[in-house]
């Protein structure tokens, strides 16, 4: 069972999912015991997401680019999350 999963509905073709989980053992590639998901959906398309893959580590997708970022503990303010700050940057919330 999921820590936190929310949905936000930005518009009426845009929203946020947002699913944490914490496991007992890190997921390879990670160094926290999370596993997660970090999407914003656009008109039925994933425009980006965030999440820690088994093997992959912590990393983005942003349209057909993926690259490595550093993972910020959920526990802390979500409000500076790497996440959060371009969902402000493209939607203006969060602020």
């Amino acid at each position: 069972m999921p820590l936190l999963r929310e949905r936000q509905n930005l518009t009426e073709t845009a929203f946020i999912e947002v699913v944490i989980w914490h496991v007992p053992k890190s997921v390879s590639g990670s160094g926290h015991n999370y596993k997660y998901s970090l999407v914003l959906v656009v008109e039925g398309v994933c425009v980006v997401r965030y999440d820690n893959e088994l093997g992959k580590g912590d990393h983005r997708h942003v349209a057909d680019h993926e690259v490595a970022y550093r993972f910020i503990d959920p526990t802390l303010d979500a409000s500076t999350s790497p996440f959060q700050a371009r969902m402000r940057r493209r939607f203006d919330i969060y602020a």
